[in-house]
């Protein structure tokens, strides 16, 4: 009879060593809750990329993700991260420190990441991971035969010929704190001989087809690349650095801390000249974001 219980027992015994086995191996990439980690992103398509690849790493990494890409502006990003509709997504460190911490701008890096690192988490329990080398920050672009022509390199040499010069850009440009306004009260007040204001895609046509000599631009734009065109130097260091960065909630963090090392190996990939070519994949070439970040990881051997 004891050989009888033996015998029913033990098998029983490894088949439960078994499955909690197999279900700390599924359960590893989760938090302690069990629930996914959401991944958001804003509603452009840099931030569409960036979201999927935080996702795509994540998921690679054993974690169980769910997707909110595609929130809206910063505003709803930020309160989504804040009330935990979401647990992290791409943020910009300017963006960082003059739309959401309201500071005062700055041109050096190590500074306003150090700036925004402090805030966040004082201000939100929210934590800035490793930054990456790409700055998507405000610019101001002409095509190489213009800019040649004219001896344009950079924006104070481009404010000394104001007066000459058409530039073509979203309205908004005329008014923003970072835009002209902002030019003017670091580089001196000057007039140009018109400000065309258009829908924000139509800037680069308008600036190949001649319509203008300069156009407001952002560093990581497809565009520059794809059309060869010169972002003028800021001599003045007027514009703070746009580096992107996981923002992420210390909650999910604490609870899932393979996040931290997933997504950090990730950041030093996405440089200026990578995030022009993967944007203009998508602007350009009308390809998915989903398909583009995950070519670009399969490349990198990253997934």
């Amino acid at each position: 009879m004891k050989l009888i219980h033996r015998l029913i027992i033990l098998p029983l015994i490894a088949l439960f060593t078994a499955t909690v086995l197999v279900a700390c191996a599924s359960g590893g990439g989760t938090g302690s809750s069990g629930t996914p980690i959401k991944v958001g992103s804003k509603d452009f398509t840099e931030q569409f990329i960036i979201g999927e690849m935080y996702a795509l790493v994540l998921e690679k990494a054993g974690f169980t993700v769910e997707r909110k890409l595609n929130l809206g502006g910063t505003p709803v990003a930020q309160a989504g991260l804040v009330s935990g509709e979401i647990d992290l997504y791409p943020e910009y460190t300017g963006t960082g420190l003059l739309t959401v911490l309201k500071l005062p701008a700055s041109s050096d890096r190590q500074q306003v990441f150090s700036a925004i690192s402090k805030g966040y988490k004082e201000q939100f329990d929210l934590v800035w991971l490793e930054p990456s080398p790409m700055n998507n920050t405000q610019a101001l672009a002409m095509t190489k035969e213009r800019s040649d022509a004219l001896g344009i390199k950079t924006i104070s040499e481009m404010i000394a010929k104001a007066s000459e010069l058409t530039i073509i850009g979203p309205p908004e440009f005329e008014q923003r704190e970072d835009g002209l306004p902002g030019i003017k009260k670091g580089y001196g007040d000057f007039q140009l001989k018109a400000y065309k204001a258009v829908d924000p895609g139509l800037r680069y046509k308008g600036l190949v087809d001649g319509e203008a000599d300069v156009a407001v631009a952002f560093g990581t734009d497809g565009e520059v690349s794809a059309f060869n065109l010169v972002l003028l130097a800021d001599d003045k260091n007027i514009f703070p650095p746009y580096q992107v960065a996981p923002v992420v909630r210390q909650k999910a963090l604490d609870a899932n801390p393979g996040i931290t090392e997933a997504l950090n190996a990730l950041a030093p990939k996405l440089t200026d000249a990578t995030m022009q070519k993967l944007n203009f994949e998508v602007s350009g070439k009308q390809k998915e974001p989903a398909d583009v970040a995950k070519e670009f990881l399969t490349q990198e051997g990253l997934i």
